[in-house]
């Protein structure tokens, strides 16, 4: 990364969320060591799955503890980001190993939400929660291809989400712990089955927009 390129990516950290901040501060001093975005992209992956598989049993302490390993893999999937564009070592295959790892631990992990809330529930629903998690989680995964599809065409800046104080959209699901504490996994899985697709929707509008923008501008004009 030159000189240059430092200058503009520290100075654009205010822009941050917080938890990216965070992360920035973080791994900063792995900027120059052998630790690469892959390795933390790898334990990134790696908590989610813990995350999903403590989900399973239902029960009030796992899914605790679950919510916990959710919110740490969230954060450590901001960790390689930074780390990745502070040493320079941003490549195509890590962010397409980030996007995989990102989808496969959200579809497993609301599916694994699912299965829990069934075994907890005792009961029959009107849909199975396991639909439910397998619903909420794809409309998640699909949000994170559109965005990083988005984000090719445009960069980065052009796909930054909007954030209110610190937080972005995505940073509900640090609120998940809040949700196991208080023994409100079952709402929280209807409202992600309810609320992620209808905010995917909203995202294929705007790559559908950022698509046909593009199309216009390269067209040539028609001689009359």
């Amino acid at each position: 990364m030159s000189e240059l390129q430092q200058f503009i990516y520290v100075s654009g950290g205010t822009r941050l969320p917080w938890d990216a901040r965070l992360a920035r501060r973080l791994v900063g001093p792995l900027s120059n060591s052998w630790v690469t975005p892959n390795h933390l992209t790898t334990v990134r992956l790696l908590v989610g799955l813990a995350a999903a598989a403590a989900f399973v049993p239902g029960a009030y302490v796992w899914s605790n503890v679950a919510a916990l390993l959710l919110a740490v893999s969230n954060f450590l999937d901001h960790c390689d980001g930074e780390l990745a564009r502070m040493s320079g070592k941003s490549s195509r295959v890590g962010r397409v190993y980030d996007l995989a790892s990102d989808a496969l631990v959200t579809v497993v992990v609301f599916i694994a939400i699912g299965v829990g809330v069934g075994v907890r529930l005792k009961m029959v629903l009107p849909v199975p929660p396991v639909l439910l998690g397998c619903i909420a989680g794809c409309a998640i995964a699909l949000i994170f291809y559109l965005r990083m599809q988005i984000e090719d065409r445009i960069g980065k800046a052009g796909a930054q989400q909007t954030s209110v104080g610190g937080f972005e959209t995505e940073d509900v699901l640090y609120l998940l712990p809040i949700a196991t504490l208080w023994d409100r996994t079952a709402s929280l899985l209807i409202a992600a089955a309810v609320g992620a697709p209808l905010y995917a929707a909203w995202v294929v509008f705007e790559y559908r927009r950022v698509v046909q923008r593009q199309q216009v501008s390269t067209t040539p004009e028609s001689c009359g």
